[in-house]
This record gives C-alpha cells, structure tokens and sequence, in this order.
C-alpha cells in the first residue's frame, strides 16, 4: 500500500482528492494538512510514502515545506499539486525536491499515475504539462549553457532528453538499447553533476539552463 498525505489549505481540493484516494487500488490516505506547518508537524507520526503539496498556502507555504522535507525526511516523494499559472512556482519546487508536480484539475488516473511513478521514485512528465514548464523563460547566459552541456556525456543528455519526454527507466533503456541498470547509473550521475536528487528536479534545471531545445 502507497500511503498518502494530503496538504492543502482548500477544503475543496482536499475533498475531492479524498474521495478518489479511498477508492483507488493500493492507496491508502493517511491524513490531511491544510499548510506547510501542519504538515511538518504530522509527517512523522503519519509516516507518508508520498505528499501531494499545494504551493501558495498561509503560515507556511509549499516550497518552504519541501525544503524542510527534504533535509529530515528525504525518503518521502512530494507531489506538487498546481494550477495554470503557478510555472514558476512549479519549477521552484521541482529544484527544493519535489518528485513531480499534478494539475489540481486532473483525472482520476493521472492522479493515481503520479502517485504510483513518485513512489517508485519516478516521474511522469505529461506532455500538457511539461509544455508549461518548458514555455520561454530566462535562462542561464549561453557560456553557462554550454559547460553545463558539456560536463554530461552524449548518453547521460540522451537520457535526460527522454526523461523529459515522460518516459520510464524500461522505456527509456529499450530505445537506447541499454539495461534499466544503466540508465539508473546514468540518471544518478545526472543528479550529481546538477546538485539535485530527482528526475524531475533534473528535467527542470535541464529546462532553465536551455539544454532540452524545442
């Protein structure tokens, strides 16, 4: 069973992803917070696998929140729960730690989809969403571009490219014609050339630094 918390300061929002987790296969929900600050304050006696986190809440918000998840409870996978408008948030949280981030207005299996992949330490990337993250935005001055680019090898960067497609460790070793071991090796070695510890948190800074193209 994937145990799930939800924080949230919506009550709508928390009602609506309550009555889809208690009838989903395999989810259980363990409980509700309704900021950052609760959150902290139950993880522990909660013990969640996975976190759904609103961004913009009061007291404390969901960034701040990630941030502190990260350092004291690094094993647990944050899913940022986001609107439309909030990209840059999305991608500020993606870089604190976040696994993968969530439309709040998505379906029943893109919410169980996300749950399932981030507990398994993976990240599914739609394509409606990524195409936000993605949208043009500074990014980093062409040199910084370019050492960046060149401190991954050709494989590592062909890795990342279909990471940032959606696609899973199986899917991505059969195109590549290398083992699921691989690419694991390929992706941890991506996370520690750009100082973060997820695909997502990868696939984002990818995005800001102008190394994923079109």
């Amino acid at each position: 069973m994937i145990r799930v918390m939800i924080t949230d300061d919506h009550l709508i929002i928390r009602e609506g992803l309550r009555l889809i987790l208690e009838t989903a296969d395999g989810i259980e929900l363990v409980g509700e917070a309704t900021d950052g600050a609760e959150c902290l304050q139950l993880v522990k006696k909660l013990n969640p696998d996975v976190i759904l986190m609103d961004l913009q809440m009061p007291r404390m918000d969901g960034i701040t929140a990630i941030e502190h998840l990260r350092k004291d409870y690094p094993d647990i996978a944050i899913v940022i729960l986001t609107t439309y408008n909030e990209d840059d948030l999305m991608i500020r949280g993606l870089q604190s730690g976040a696994r993968g981030y969530l439309l709040k207005d998505s379906s029943r299996e893109n919410l169980i989809d996300a749950i399932q992949a981030a507990a398994k330490g993976e990240t599914l990337l739609k394509p409606e969403i990524l195409a936000r993250v993605l949208a043009p935005r500074p990014v980093a001055k062409a040199d910084s571009v370019s050492q960046t680019n060149s401190i991954l090898t050709e494989r590592e960067l062909e890795v990342l490219l279909s990471a940032a497609l959606g696609e899973r460790n199986k899917e991505i070793a059969y195109k590549l014609g290398i083992t699921e071991r691989t690419v694991k090796a390929h992706l941890a070695s991506i996370y520690q050339k750009f100082g973060v510890d997820s695909r997502a948190a990868a696939v984002a800074v990818a995005a800001q630094k102008g190394l994923l193209g079109e």
